[in-house]
């Protein structure tokens, strides 16, 4: 399973964390983004946060030897000062994928209750560089990627059903935006959806 390289984009590098980004990561994840809903548990300690980084960093690498997908936080870094804004990546998506109707499995409803995974897209800019359109060119960074070096079949995002700047990014980039019709799970409200070939532009 190849490893996600440095990515670049006009503005952007989209690179894998390094020790002399725990500042800047504790900053942006457990300072301007605390109150943010990032499906974690909130903010941390600047010493759990490290724990964090180096637990993301060794995961290159562990990943890549067990020939698995390459899971996990990138930071996302202007390229034209190397300032750090933000993070993405790819994540494990276990939910009730089969509630949302566009991934009904062929089992029709024989699913109902369980949980499924899919490959899924994460990202998350600090407040201070948002509304520049970074998240859709990070996300659409990742997506090619993703379809063209992991051959992916299907990626998805998942938001709250207020987060219209998340639900935004995810048009831009051609998801398909499904609701989930049932209430519970509290936090899988909003689906993204985008299927090989479909990716907008």
């Amino acid at each position: 399973m190849p490893r996600v390289p440095p990515l670049t984009t006009e503005r952007l590098l989209i690179r894998p964390f390094t020790e002399a980004d725990l500042d800047a990561v504790h900053r942006i994840l457990d300072r301007d983004l605390a109150d943010a809903d990032l499906g974690t548990e909130g903010a941390t300690t600047r010493e759990a946060r490290r724990r964090w980084l180096g637990w993301t960093i060794a995961g290159y690498d562990q990943y890549a030897a067990l020939y698995q997908p390459p899971y996990g936080e990138r930071a996302i870094a202007l390229r034209a000062t190397g300032e750090v804004i933000g993070v993405a990546g790819f994540v494990p998506c276990l939910d009730a994928f089969g509630q949302i109707p566009a991934l009904r499995g062929a089992e029709g409803g024989g699913g109902a209750g369980l949980n499924s995974t899919e490959f899924g897209l994460f990202w998350a800019v600090a407040p201070a560089h948002q509304r520049r359109g970074y998240a859709t060119e990070v996300a659409r960074a990742l997506v090619d990627f993703a379809f063209a070096r992991l051959r992916l079949r299907r990626i998805v995002a998942t938001t709250t059903a207020d987060n219209v700047a998340s639900i935004g990014v995810m048009r831009r980039l051609g998801m398909r935006v499904e609701r989930n019709p049932l209430p519970d799970p509290p936090w899988l409200q909003v689906v993204g959806i985008l299927e090989r070939g479909r990716a907008g532009g």
